[in-house]
């Protein structure tokens, strides 16, 4: 179990002794092991001396991880020596570069453990600056080879620790961190658009880059520790002082970044993520990379914090696409039919095909989640010719229980015809079910969102007048959601507009102004020759509106909840009666009864 702050007791100098040891003019340093890791507890003069630092400044560096400011190439060979002395399994006695200043220092350490009055063994190191004297310099520095390159935690070319290090000594830095009563923070930062850079300005330039940016981030967050991750990516182990001054180091370094560099550069953007107890620093970096996510290509955003609603959502949608295929393959997804009332007879005149995933795992997955997900990862158009062979699959067992045909709407996508014939695939699976021997093309209503017609180009529009030259009805869906175009009708021929929800669940707000926009509307639509209906009514107040007005057609839970197929059919075997449906013959004569009073 990991120990917590306030279970750890480091040892504590009686006075005298702390006074004498911190007056030496000799460099030492002495170490408590603290939970495995080495914790400094006392800084002489001749160190402080030494480094050019007072001693607060000195302990709390240590208190860091030496390993910051020391050559990558040393650190393998140092961390090794140095956890086999803190466990009493070796010596420690080597050498290895750091950097004091602006310069790295060859230091030469040796140490032991040391009895203490009360019997508590302390481990004391020592360590001498050794570069001025270059003869025994290069007789150290061979005898512990410090020449050989240690590629394993350097990265070649900015210099700083590479994934390997973090994956050694990142826990460790945490744990500092928290020993320290900070809060460890991963940042995990992206050079933007780096593959455009490179095509510009060239590899060499691309890779000046790179080094300009651990630069950057290295003036930012001085005291963090900086790693160079895959390719582009940079990584941060530093504490979060508060999100403000994090936020602000990443915005500084991105200045330098844009300021120096040679191309033009949008700089990095970091996913963030906070260091929880109990997680690992691997952890914390796939939870920032999530962070990073995110952003996408939102050039207004630098940087975002990871929020576990966010990862709850991003796991969802993992979910979502990676089991899409199983849910087509085991018709996971079901057609849910709800009927579209004809006001003057409240009779069924049509119903509209809504898709509900039914997982066996998740239980029902709404489609306020699958759908987005679907249209995200360019996979909708296969969900709706799903709908649509399911809804032809399920005509002939309408037929042979004996239920009524009306027609049925099914909703398609603008992005659908970006990815296949819509209407090519239509007519093959209207063929495939030889539906001709029961009903018509137009039994089957397209319907199309506003929004999806506002963002329609010319081939868009050609798709569209294709579904009607072979046969298909075509209904403008949500019109009114915040996309309105009356000029819309100008381009396109519909055969029907379905008005958005709210305008009919907001008829009182603002002075009721939906009841004369909702009213005005229905009168250009007739003008126009095209039918209306109405979605979301839910109470008679709302009926006696929509009659009011003459809109023909309205959909709700007021007259009708979405069904299954199977449930339909259970309650019909039950003896339980069907909401009565109109005939061929009475959709016949209302419309024609519609155009007779439009012409009055």
């Amino acid at each position: 179990m990991r120990m917590q702050k306030e279970d750890i007791a480091m040892y504590v100098f009686p006075e005298e002794m702390r006074k004498a040891y911190e007056q030496s003019p000799l460099s030492f340093i002495y170490y408590d092991v603290v939970d495995g890791a080495a914790v400094p507890l006392l800084a002489s003069d001749g160190f402080c001396k030494n480094t050019g630092m007072p001693r607060e400044s000195v302990l709390r560096w240590l208190s860091g991880g030496m390993y910051e400011r020391m050559h990558p190439d040393d650190v393998g060979v140092t961390a090794k020596i140095s956890r086999e002395f803190m466990k009493r399994e070796g010596p420690y006695d080597t050498v290895f570069r750091c950097r004091i200043g602006k310069d790295y220092q060859y230091i030469h350490g040796f140490g032991q453990w040391q009895r203490m009055p009360d019997g508590k063994e302390l481990a004391v190191i020592c360590y001498l600056n050794v570069t001025k004297t270059k003869e025994n310099m290069v007789t150290v520095a061979e005898s512990y080879d410090l020449f050989r390159r240690d590629q394993f935690y350097s990265d070649p070319l900015t210099g700083v620790p590479n994934l390997n290090y973090l994956h050694e000594f990142g826990n460790e830095r945490a744990d500092i961190l928290r020993l320290q009563n900070k809060k460890p923070t991963v940042v995990f930062a992206d050079v933007y658009s780096m593959q455009s850079y490179n095509n510009q300005y060239g590899v060499r330039e691309g890779d000046a880059l790179l080094r300009l940016v651990a630069e950057a981030l290295k003036n930012a967050f001085p005291d963090a520790l900086l790693v160079r991750g895959a390719i582009d990516r940079f990584i941060l182990v530093t504490d979060q002082e508060s999100p403000e001054a994090l936020t602000a180091g990443i915005e500084r370094a991105n200045r330098q970044i844009k300021a120096e560099a040679k191309g033009v550069t949008s700089g990095i953007r970091a996913g963030i993520c906070e260091v929880g107890e109990g997680q690992s620093i691997i952890e914390a970096l796939d939870h920032a990379r999530h962070a990073l996510r995110r952003i996408n290509n939102d050039m207004t955003r630098t940087w975002a914090f990871f929020s576990q609603a966010a990862d709850d959502q991003y796991w969802k949608e993992r979910y979502i696409i990676e089991n899409f295929d199983r849910a087509l393959e085991n018709q996971w997804i079901k057609v849910y039919y709800q009927g579209i009332t004809r006001v003057r007879s409240q009779k069924i005149a049509s119903f509209e095909a809504l898709a509900r995933w039914v997982d066996p795992i998740r239980g029902i997955i709404s489609p306020a989640d699958f759908i987005p997900t679907l249209q995200h990862y360019h996979q909708l158009y296969r969900l709706d010719l799903y709908m649509f062979e399911q809804v032809c699959r399920e005509i002939r067992i309408r037929h042979e229980n004996g239920m009524a045909l009306v027609p049925v709407s099914i909703n398609f996508s603008r992005q659908d015809f970006d990815h296949t014939d819509v209407v090519a695939r239509m007519n093959e699976l209207y063929e495939k079910y030889e539906l001709s021997q029961y009903v018509g093309k137009d039994f089957f209503i397209v319907e199309i969102t506003e929004q999806d017609m506002a963002m329609g180009a010319e081939r868009f529009r050609e798709q569209l007048k294709r579904i009607q030259d072979n046969g298909y009805g075509l209904w403008l869906d949500d019109f009114g959601s915040g996309y309105s175009s009356i000029n819309m009708f100008s381009q396109y021929r519909f055969d029907l507009i379905k008005f958005d929800m709210e305008l009919l669940r907001h008829l009182e707000d603002n002075g009721g102004v939906n009841r004369i926009i909702l009213r005005e509307l229905v009168t250009v639509a007739r003008e126009l020759g095209m039918h209306t209906l109405i979605e979301g009514l839910e109470d008679t107040d709302q009926l006696g509106f929509v009659e009011k007005i003459g809109c023909e057609l309205a959909q709700g839970f007021y007259f009708h909840k979405p069904a299954p197929l199977d449930d339909m059919l259970f309650r019909l075997r039950g003896g339980q009666q069907a909401k009565p449906c109109e005939t061929s013959e009475e959709r016949t004569e209302y419309r024609k009864l519609w155009t007779e009073e439009g012409d009055t």
